[in-house]
């Protein structure tokens, strides 16, 4: 495992030319033929190696870059550490002892869950628990709407035949008919402002888009994985639930069939327009 013992990212192609295993600096991911994809904290489980091999090693340092989007770390020398930065930094063992590099709180970190979230277009077939959908259906009643009237509503499709028409109405994308199925809708009727239709209707829109991204947040957090689809028919949609509301996405969940590694985005500063 020398990508572990030089503290480095990098993939590694197993001998059967399926398997892989992606290593960064918060995360090792194992992609093994015949199971479940899994992870482990990558600086936990180099330290697990290392006293495994038993491999003589000298206290290293850890400088940890916060600005980044997504958490990474990079290793240096005791030598090459500045003095202005000596207070701030930490040898590998105390990092790992320390709190904050803790398994339990960087899973529920929400940067790395923003961080690691990938659409999926190919879900295993195992049944999502029924406490992780109440979950993702919690967070989703979380999402801030306006004046809090929550204008819009979740069809939770269950029905094997509905789905199927549902992914009709989706422009014939197969992965609609997933193990968890939500429409999003909205519902302007529910916001009791006094505003034109339009504007309602717009809230309306807002409302049933927040949700469903916090509902698709919550998946990634619990492990699943999901995939957005706003090419819709929406009077097909009306028709298959039986329901006058506007569609506003479908939000397809379950366990991906192979776990994706996060994906490059691109520069902040190409992103946001400061005016000052």
């Amino acid at each position: 495992m020398k990508f572990l013992k030089k503290n480095s990212a990098g993939r590694i192609d197993l001998e059967d030319y399926v398997s892989t295993i992606l290593i960064n600096s918060d995360v090792t991911q194992f992609n093994l033929k015949g199971s479940r994809t899994f992870e482990a904290n990558t600086v936990e489980l180099q330290k697990k190696i290392l006293e495994f091999a038993n491999i003589p090693h000298e206290p290293q340092y850890i400088h940890v870059h916060p600005k980044e989007f997504y958490p990474s770390v990079t290793i240096t020398k005791e030598e090459d550490v500045s003095e202005e930065k000596d207070t701030k930094e930490k040898s590998l063992l105390e990092a790992i002892l320390s709190s904050e590099t803790q398994p339990s709180k960087q899973l529920s970190d929400l940067f790395t869950i923003l961080s690691t979230r990938r659409s999926t277009r190919k879900f295993d077939k195992t049944k999502v628990e029924d406490w992780k959908v109440d979950k993702i259906l919690a967070a989703a009643d979380t999402a801030p709407t306006a004046g809090n009237f929550q204008g819009f509503q979740v069809f939770y499709v269950k029905n094997n035949k509905t789905k199927e028409a549902l992914v009709e109405a989706a422009n014939n994308q197969p992965y609609v008919n997933s193990p968890v199925v939500l429409v999003f809708c909205m519902d302007p009727d529910r916001i009791k402002m006094k505003f034109p239709p339009n504007i309602l209707e717009k809230f309306s829109l807002q409302d049933a888009t927040l949700a469903a991204a916090y509902a698709q947040l919550a998946a990634s957090g619990l492990g699943l994985s999901s995939i957005w689809i706003g090419m819709i028919d929406e009077e097909k949609i009306k028709t298959i639930l039986g329901t006058e509301l506007r569609a506003s996405s479908i939000l397809c969940i379950g366990y991906p069939d192979k776990k994706k590694p996060p994906k490059s985005r691109r520069k902040l500063k190409e992103l946001v327009s400061i005016i000052e």
